[in-house]
């Protein structure tokens, strides 16, 4: 197994120079899917890894439930720094549980909330309409989806900004936005070098959705201008969201992006360019993660088998 086994704890370290390139040269699309597949497969092979590192942690301590063969010399030469990486390890991996558990409760939570308050607003439109002075207007996934806007926020716009604000949020549940956001919380909760990938997930599913609104709406200036009146209407309100209108993601960069040409929408950028270099660069760092992290796990598995049975 040997140093193997650390390298998909660290080769995360490559998630901000990949968020940086891909949502400066790719479409937003495919920067929102890249990133979240990336992020997914380098924690979950983090997050393995530190199994691996709580198996060779735990046999070593008094009482444990493992065979006492796993605790053998032979094993621990498996892992580099067995003594010290192994027990830090079991900490680590506690922590990892925990940050999930808690942002899963507080995403559902929050679902769960939204969805008994609209339980008791009369209608079965996608749009609901809350009569609160309070700006603001987010997509609440579900079976069905809703969106949910306040007549503060309304009151703000005209009629082909509500419109454009309206086919915003629609692209965003017809995208299902929030599998990909709650993907990447939890990527950067399992290892925290991934937390570059939220921030550029965020950003990219939002303006996603802004050239979904421009392209039903047919007018990208009147999109850039909602987007501009949403986030001054709403600066001051405190909404917990899940993808807000103009809640994530830099306003003016948004605005700026649907004030210029719309992107190439088109597949695998050129290798000698600054989005090749990013996509290869991910794809590269996650072939690498996950070999890593197989190559320690099996053999790890083969040690203690071994060891158990030899």
């Amino acid at each position: 197994m040997g140093v193997f086994v650390f390298l998909p704890l660290i080769l995360p370290l490559t998630a901000l120079p990949i968020a940086r390139l891909a949502e400066q040269y790719l479409h937003p699309r495919i920067v929102a899917l890249l990133l979240t597949w990336v992020g997914a497969i380098l924690a979950a092979c983090s997050t393995l890894c530190l199994g691996l590192l709580v198996v060779v942690g735990t046999a070593q301590l008094p009482g444990n439930p493992l065979p006492d063969s796993w605790s053998d010399p032979e094993v621990r030469e498996a892992v580099p720094y067995d003594e010290v990486a192994g027990k830090a390890s079991i900490g680590a991996l506690a922590l990892v549980v925990a940050a999930c558990a808690l942002a899963l409760r507080r995403h559902y939570g929050f679902r769960a909330r939204a969805h008994r308050t609209l339980a008791a607003h009369a209608g079965a439109s996608q749009v609901a309409v809350l009569a609160d002075e309070v700006p603001y207007a987010y997509a609440l996934p579900g079976s069905p989806g809703r969106i949910l806007v306040s007549t503060g926020m309304l009151s703000g716009l005209n009629q082909a900004e509500r419109r454009a604000l309206l086919a915003h949020e629609r692209a965003h549940l017809a995208g299902r936005h929030h599998r990909l956001l709650i993907t990447v919380q939890l990527a950067g909760c399992a290892n925290p070098l991934l937390r570059p990938f939220r921030a550029a997930v965020e950003y990219s599913t939002e303006r996603w959705a802004d050239e979904e609104a421009a392209r039903v709406t047919g007018d990208r200036r009147t999109v850039a201008r909602a987007v501009g009146k949403a986030a001054l209407i709403s600066q001051r309100a405190v909404v917990p969201g899940l993808a807000a209108f103009a809640g994530a993601g830099p306003v003016p960069r948004r605005v700026a992006a649907l004030l210029g040409p719309v992107p190439p929408a088109g597949g695998r950028p050129p290798a000698l360019t600054a989005a090749g270099i990013a996509a290869i660069v991910a794809a590269a760092g996650t072939a690498a993660s996950t070999l890593s992290a197989l190559n320690a796990a099996i053999a790890l598995f083969f040690v203690l088998q071994a060891a158990t049975y030899g």
